[in-house]
Parts: structure tokens; C-alpha cells; sequence
């Protein structure tokens, strides 16, 4: 009939959730259940149900169920210097490995060198039940805000004294342990470091390390230029500390993005050929890194960011006071660093170099 018909522009009708149920034939908590990461209901009840709700055109209503549970399933994500293909990777892992677990995401990308804290601001004017920061610190105020707004934080790649703040991070003492052990195994006597961005703990934790191992081996301390993860400004450290009198014959860069720049200007502006009279060694594992054959201390992007997910995924009600997570690595050696006569082993179709144990 004509009466029957639904006026041209009209909204149609929006299945609910008691009609999912009645043509599944289960009950609605059921149907809930199927709808909720991580909820306890099986295989064949979540099958029944998406059958009959992608029958009914069934979508389930994410708004007013953060209401009533006052939970968005969203997480937010602030990340920096996405040039840093590292940053790239992980950002990659995090918002995918975030989605599968059933959350939304909001990303904000930080400029390098400005104070991520306005950014973070906006961010917790949408509702997220986390924040998960990449490379970025956090100050005493924006934690407080963040407690206030009872938003749990997760800093990933970055430590901190904050005592409500979890943190996700490499093995970055460890790591400079290893580089500066496998450098004087190469037969090396005179290094550098190209630091990252003053006040980086992750820079610090690298650099105390290296400097520590080199201390014990009697040598002298490293030549240190300030490269703040920067490529140019890494390039530009390495001219001047290549150039000066008695100059280092290997350089430890706090990270790939910086090491690559270091090993593209020794080669081509200052002739000397990396893995031959000059060793340059990186942190991070880039895909740029295998690339360039770079010799580097690897951190898993995937590691990390499944860390960091893992934390979120608890109950976010609980929070996160003061958790830490480690991810382990290892040294990856390849062309642009010598060799040392012993440590050396293949592991997975890459070369590893394992230090002796120390006394």
C-alpha cells in the first residue's frame, strides 16, 4: 500500500539490540558480550550473533555505551618526529595492535622541538581512557592534569621519575654496555657519541653506559657532540668531530636516524669508509638501518608497542602507577663497523655479537 511505504528523506528504523537476540537466540547480555574485546562468550555464540546482526543491519550503538560505562575504548597516542623512521615503525605497531584489542585511536604528532604539553592538552579534551606518549616526555603539570582527568599515561621509549606514569623502553644501559664493549673488542681506543635531545633519558641511559665500559677499559673518555635526533645536526657534529686533531676512529650515535647521517657524511665528504677507518654504530634497528647497513643495537618497534598495548589493556579503571617494562635487544653487526675476532654469531639470517661476560 501507499500509506505503507516510508516517506521519501525519512531515517530508517535502527534494529536494536533485543531483535539481535530474539533472531540469534540468546540473550542480550550475550549479544553485549560478543561486542566487547576480551568478554567471556564462545566461538559459536559470537557467530550466531554476527549472523544475526549483520542480518538486521545491526550496529552497536559505541556512544551510548561509553555513557553508561563511562569508557570510550579510545586511546590516545602523541608521537614526534615522525622523519625518524623508528617513530614511523612503532606508531605503526601502536595503532594497529590497539585496534585489534577493540580501541579507537587519537594521534597527535608533536613537532621535534616544541613543548608537547598543549597538544596533550587537546587530547584529553576528547574522552580516552589512556594516553600513550612515543618519544615524548611529560611534565610535572601535564601529569597532574592527566591524574586529574583520571587518564593513565604510558610513555614508550622515554623513563621517568613520575610515580603515576608507566614506561616502556629498550634495554638503553644495557645497549651502550654493548656497543662501547664491541668497539674496543674491534681494536678500537678513540670514540665519540653524538647524543639526542638534551634531557632524553633514553640519550642519557645509552650514553652512561657507553661511557661507564669505556671508563673500566682505561681508555679515553668519548668526544660528545649534541646531535638532538636530528640528521643534519648529527651530520654536522660528525664533520667537526672528525675534523678535529686526533679524532675519533668510531662514533656511537643514540639512535639510527642520526647514525645514517653520521655514515652518509663520513663516506662522502670526509673519505673515511665506515667498517674500515672508522666504525659508526646506531640504536634502534631501523628498516633504514638494514638498508644502509648499519651496525646498531636493536629495540623492537613491535615489542615495545605490544608493552605498551598490554598495559592499556588492563582494566583502565585500575591505572598504571608507576609500572616499568624492559624490552630486551641485541647488538646487530653489519658493514659499517669492524669486526671483532671472537663474539660474533648468526641468529636468524643476521649477524649478532655477544659481549663475554663481564667479571
Amino acid at each position: 500500500m501507499q500509506g505503507d511505504k516510508p516517506r521519501k528523506g525519512a531515517q530508517a528504523r535502527v534494529p536494536t539490540l533485543d531483535e539481535v537476540a530474539r533472531l540469534a537466540g540468546v540473550s542480550t547480555s550475550a549479544v553485549s558480550r560478543a561486542y566487547t574485546p576480551g568478554a567471556s562468550v564462545s566461538e559459536k555464540t559470537r557467530e550466531k550473533v554476527m549472523a544475526a546482526a549483520s542480518a538486521l543491519g545491526y550496529r552497536p550503538n559505541l556512544l551510548a555505551r561509553s555513557l553508561s560505562t563511562g569508557r570510550t575504548r579510545t586511546v590516545g597516542i602523541a608521537v614526534t618526529r615522525l622523519e625518524n623512521s623508528f617513530h614511523a615503525e612503532l606508531l605503526s605497531h601502536l595503532s594497529r595492535g590497539l585496534r585489534e584489542a577493540g580501541f579507537g585511536v587519537r594521534l597527535f604528532v608533536s613537532a621535534g622541538d616544541e613543548d608537547a604539553d598543549p597538544g596533550i592538552g587537546e587530547v584529553l579534551r576528547y574522552r580516552v581512557d589512556a594516553l600513550v606518549l612515543c618519544a615524548i616526555g611529560l611534565s610535572s603539570r601535564m601529569e597532574n592534569e592527566c591524574a586529574a582527568a583520571g587518564v593513565p599515561v604510558v610513555l614508550v621509549n622515554r623513563t621517568t621519575v613520575a610515580p603515576m606514569t608507566a614506561c616502556v623502553t629498550g634495554a638503553n644501559r644495557q645497549g651502550g654496555e654493548t656497543v662501547a664493549a664491541f668497539l674496543l673488542a674491534a681494536g678500537h681506543r678513540r670514540f665519540g657519541f653524538i647524543a639526542g635531545t638534551e634531557g632524553a633519558s633514553t640519550s642519557g641511559e645509552r650514553f652512561e653506559g657507553y661511557r661507564q665500559v669505556l671508563a673500566e677499559a682505561g681508555v679515553p673518555p668519548p668526544v660528545v657532540a649534541g646531535g638532538a635526533f636530528d640528521a643534519d645536526r648529527a651530520a654536522d657534529a660528525a664533520r667537526r668531530m672528525l675534523s678535529a686533531p686526533n679524532a675519533p676512529d668510531a662514533i656511537f650515535c643514540a639512535n639510527d636516524h642520526m647514525a645514517i647521517a653520521v655514515q652518509m657524511a663520513a663516506l662522502r665528504e670526509l673519505g673515511r669508509v665506515p667498517g674500515q677507518d672508522l666504525s659508526v654504530v646506531g640504536f634502534d634497528d631501523t628498516l633504514a638501518a638494514r638498508m644502509v647497513g648499519l651496525t646498531t643495537f636493536s629495540q623492537s618497534a613491535a615489542g615495545l608497542a605490544a608493552a605498551a598495548i598490554a598495559l592499556v589493556s588492563d582494566p583502565i579503571e585500575d591505572g598504571l602507577p608507576g609500572t616499568r617494562r624492559m624490552v630486551a635487544g641485541e647488538l646487530v653487526v653489519r658493514g659499517s663497523a669492524r669486526l671483532p675476532a671472537a663474539g660474533l654469531r648468526t641468529d636468524g639470517g643476521r649477524t649478532v655479537w655477544t659481549p663475554a661476560q663481564r667479571p
